[in-house]
């Protein structure tokens, strides 16, 4: 009786929560009632909260930028509109150093030497292939939608901000010494753009670092155990303030988007000048971003692809307020492991690297911003040069840096591989602010995109090497089935017989 009322309690405790439980006769109840409307509502609105709020916070950024644009702001009241937002980007950056480093050699360190080489191999595989792409489609729009057959005035005002001249294989040579920086703590505040140290974070050399450290911790054994435990705790607990600023993101992302409409001044006559180059780059951003990517997603996949993209949203939206790939990249961790599935050995691992090497979206620009340069100055560019423009642009998207502007300081190299004049670079950086933040947005998109395809792969493979186990184990089974004829039972049947207890007669006597 007691079992009973037990059973009873159980079923009842719970309401509704058991009346799909197995009948005495084998088959389902199906008396589930469905779920009201209003809950399913809220149930939705709390599982994509922090997207919702992301998407509130653009468009109420960009209806307070419209409506304060028109009222006379001074200098310092333009500042304390973007404050909110200026200390969503220091806090992204404060970040960055400490998770790039911790999350590479911790994932580093956690993946079997072989496996790292295989999965870093894919990776780069995937981000050569997709910039290459990129590069195509900016070309082929360039031609197509011939943005440099306007007359447009160029602005005095910029010129002292082009980047100096310099050989091109003098930006090769600052690449390799960005990837082995002489001193590790200036790294985290500086890099090599022009032969000497100059401000502005060295993330490559801080990732190859970091990876060579893991392999190395790697190879030490139980010696090195100590320290990839303090990596691996110190990563973890940046993740949860990561996961702490993710919750101020739609404030800051607000003012960030609704400062810079405020500080833009005359967007009439900037886009009937450069209109085209700028429609050129924005479609050429969203066929990659939206077309080519997720389509390559979902050929590998048969997923898909648009909610991947919802899932990191929010990382995508920071992108689009801070033009940086580098500020995204704690966001995109954290979206691409809570809301995507992707595991942490392989976000942790792929993603930094991604944000440093893999630039789509710089490189779409760049041979736009090329072919529009080329088209100002009535020089028809020929196979040769359309070439070198492709090769060029994907080269010099990897010393990109991922911080606003930073694709424009390898224009030059492109511009002085087909023999074109640097000085109408002072065009691309009047619309930089604009161009730059799709161009964020494509790139850390892809960067989410070659994680979960390689979260994929890894999971496929461990499917089919769990499948050729199971087959080995039935083989076996299968061999051993004999069961009285098996030395392994004998043994045990002559140990049974040693330890089982006497019979009745031997006991009676």
């Amino acid at each position: 009786m007691a079992t009973m009322v037990d059973m009873e309690d159980r079923k009842t405790s719970n309401g509704e929560a058991h009346l799909d439980e197995p009948m005495p006769n084998g088959l389902h109840s199906h008396k589930k009632t469905p779920e009201p409307l209003s809950q399913r509502v809220l149930r939705i609105v709390r599982a994509n909260l922090l997207v919702i709020l992301t998407v509130a916070g653009v468009i109420v950024g960009i209806f307070i930028g419209l409506g304060v644009r028109n009222a006379a702001l001074t200098r310092t009241q333009v500042i304390y509109i973007g404050f909110p937002g200026e200390i969503l980007i220091r806090l992204l950056k404060m970040i960055i150093i400490p998770l790039v480093v911790c999350s590479l050699v911790s994932g580093a360190a956690s993946i079997d030497p072989k496996a790292l080489g295989k999965l870093g191999g894919w990776a780069m595989l995937f981000f050569l292939v997709t910039t290459l792409i990129a590069s195509s489609i900016g070309v082929v729009m360039g031609f197509i939608v011939s943005p440099g057959s306007v007359p447009v005035s160029r602005p005095a005002s910029l010129d002292e901000a082009v980047p100096a001249r310099k050989e091109i294989i003098d930006s090769f040579l600052d690449l390799i010494r960005n990837i082995f920086p002489s001193n590790l703590v200036s790294a985290a505040f500086q890099s090599v753009p022009f032969g000497t140290d100059q401000d502005g974070m060295n993330i490559l050399g801080l990732v190859v670092f970091a990876i060579a450290f893991g392999v190395a911790l790697r190879k030490l054994g139980e010696e090195g155990e100590i320290l990839i435990k303090f990596f691996n705790s110190f990563n973890e607990a940046t993740m949860v303030l990561v996961s702490w600023i993710m919750w101020y993101a739609p404030l800051g992302i607000m003012f960030l988007v609704a400062g810079k409409i405020v500080e833009m001044e005359d967007v009439g006559s900037l886009f009937a000048g450069l209109g085209k180059y700028i429609a050129c780059c924005l479609a050429g951003h969203f066929i990659h971003g939206f077309l080519v990517l997720p389509g390559i997603y979902f050929i590998f996949t048969r997923k898909n692809p648009y909610s991947f993209l919802w899932g990191i949203f929010t990382a995508l939206a920071t992108a689009f307020g801070t033009s940086s790939s580098s500020a995204s990249l704690p966001l995109m961790i954290k979206c691409v492991e809570e809301n995507n599935g992707v595991s942490k050995h392989i976000s942790r691992f792929i993603l930094p690297i991604g944000a440093t090497v893999n630039m789509d979206g710089a490189a779409l620009f760049q041979c736009v911003a090329a072919v529009f340069i080329a088209q100002l100055n009535n020089i028809s560019l020929n196979f040769i040069q359309v070439i070198t423009i492709l090769v060029t642009a994907t080269a010099s998207s990897v010393g990109a840096a991922g911080i606003p502007a930073g694709g424009v300081l390898t224009l030059a190299i492109i511009l002085e591989a087909i023999g074109l004049p640097t000085n109408d670079i002072s065009l691309i950086l009047a619309v930089d602010w604009i161009v730059d933040r799709t161009c964020t947005v494509v790139n850390v998109e892809g960067d989410a995109f070659g994680a979960g395809l390689l979260q994929f792969f890894v999971d496929r493979a461990a499917k089919r090497k769990g499948a050729e186990l199971s087959e080995v184990r039935l083989e076996g089974d299968q061999s051993a089935a004999a069961p009285e004829s098996s030395p392994l039972i004998s043994k045990r049947s002559a140990n049974d017989a040693k330890m089982a207890p006497p019979s009745e007669k031997e006991s009676s006597m």
